[in-house]
């Protein structure tokens, strides 16, 4: 008799050895030229800044932006579990949902909006 525990223990060997044969044919296939340009930083093809430790200035509109989508991950995360048990919460749940949003999302936009985060230069 099988165990039932058998078709895990095989998916799982099957995730480790696909990632294991990526990574060894990568290096096998992969391309072996590398030159000044691939070690650069990216910055969505902008010009990288100089390094703060150098006494340059980090930009601030990336990070902005991520709080933003962290924000919005925040938000999907209460509000999916809200919007299904809708119907058994109540007056008092919508209340409290209401006073979130108007928290997480309408301070913390216009808090980003007025400070210049989402202007693209």
């Amino acid at each position: 008799m099988t165990s039932p525990y058998l078709p895990i223990l095989f998916f799982f060997a099957c995730g480790v050895g696909f990632a294991a044969l990526s990574v060894l044919g990568l290096g096998v296939i992969g391309p072996k030229k590398y030159n000044a340009v691939k070690y650069e930083a990216y910055e969505c093809g902008i010009q990288p800044s100089p390094r703060a430790e150098a006494g340059g200035r980090f930009p601030v509109k990336y990070t902005t932006v991520a709080m933003l989508f962290i924000i919005f991950d925040i938000e999907a995360v209460f509000l999916i579990p809200f919007a299904v048990a809708f119907d058994q919460l109540g007056l008092a749940a919508l209340a409290a949902m209401t006073v979130f949003l108007i928290n997480a999302f309408f301070i913390a936009d216009a808090y980003v909006w007025r400070r210049g985060g989402l202007e693209w230069d």
